[in-house]
């Protein structure tokens, strides 16, 4: 019996199982929709496909370096768990991953899924991971930086957030071990404060506004209490300085560095650059936190028990 791509289409939609597993198994059952979905259950992959539409909110992100290279990734890998985030091999598998982007440069997260993995794709390799392991696992995000920044990749809390940073350096600078430490350090200080922004130059006009108006707001309220109210020409220029307290809470650069809360985290890389004879320049920074962003469902025990019973 002969089957058409509208036919494979079908199939898919049926059993969320990919276009060429869903093209064997019609091939393999001669075009007959029941057994090609018995075939798919065989083997497993009706099975993980069910698994697709639970959450997963749990997880790890990766940062890594490419020793050869310098070529650097992060990547977020959802589970459903955090037992199963914690399992060492869910872990290597999310390294190998790192390390398929970095030396293959995928555009996107369908396009990291049909790199090889060994004799595998990265998306069949999924596939056994979800079988295996018993849960949905996704990969949500990747980022590459080449090798035309010095690139740092800092792990927090065994993966939880994980820091990928990119220094525009001199000639002289590229292999020196200090502009590396400095990179360590500017990852530690993106996963421990996670601004909003890299630079205040960054900032939209859009937040930037809004920022001001709730500005305004506090400053007048502050007003209507004072002893000695101010003008409100005076007003509005004391919410242009309060924007100055908003960049170093909020942008990288301009906040205050954490091993040495006197100069800014830009301050403290120019007097590095100073010190070695060079120039260093923060050219890309991406911090990824695991889940961040999805909604976790929230588990009512008690009415799951209660709907057992029924």
């Amino acid at each position: 019996m002969a089957f058409t791509a509208a036919d494979v289409k079908k199939l898919r939609e049926m059993t969320n199982v990919g276009m060429m597993d869903c093209k064997k198994a019609l091939t393999e059952s001669d075009g007959d929709f029941d057994k090609a979905i018995e075939l798919l259950r065989e083997k497993g992959l009706a099975k993980a496909a069910k698994k697709a539409d639970r959450i997963a909110a749990e997880g790890v992100v990766c940062a890594t370096v490419c020793d050869k290279y310098g070529v650097g990734a992060i990547i977020e890998v959802n589970s459903e768990t955090d037992f199963v985030a914690k399992n060492a091999d869910f872990q290597q598998f999310v390294a190998d991953l790192a390390g398929v982007v970095t030396k293959e440069a995928p555009a996107d997260v369908e396009a990291l899924k049909t790199c090889k993995m060994g004799d595998l794709t990265v998306q069949e390799v999924l596939q056994e991971k979800v079988l295996t392991i018993g849960e949905n696992i996704q990969i949500r995000r990747f980022e590459r930086f080449d090798e035309s920044t010095v690139n740092v990749a800092y792990n927090h809390m065994g993966g939880v957030i994980g820091v990928l940073v990119g220094l525009q350096v001199s000639d002289n600078l590229k292999d020196n071990a200090t502009v590396k430490e400095l990179g360590k350090d500017i990852g530690m200080q993106a996963a421990a404060m996670n601004p909003s922004f890299m630079d205040k130059s960054q900032v939209d006009e859009a937040t930037l506004a809004k920022e001001k108006e709730i500005l305004l707001a506090q400053a007048l309220e502050e007003n209507k209490t004072a002893a000695k109210p101010k003008p409100e020409q005076i007003i509005h220029k004391m919410v242009e300085g309060r924007i100055g307290k908003y960049y170093e809470e909020n942008c990288l650069l301009q906040q205050a560095f954490v091993k040495e809360n006197k100069v800014s985290v830009e301050q403290h890389i120019a007097a590095v650059a100073k010190e070695l004879g060079g120039e260093i320049k923060l050219a890309k920074c991406v911090r990824f936190e695991k889940g961040e962003g999805i909604e976790k469902k929230q588990d009512d025990f008690a009415a799951e028990v209660a709907s057992m019973a029924k």
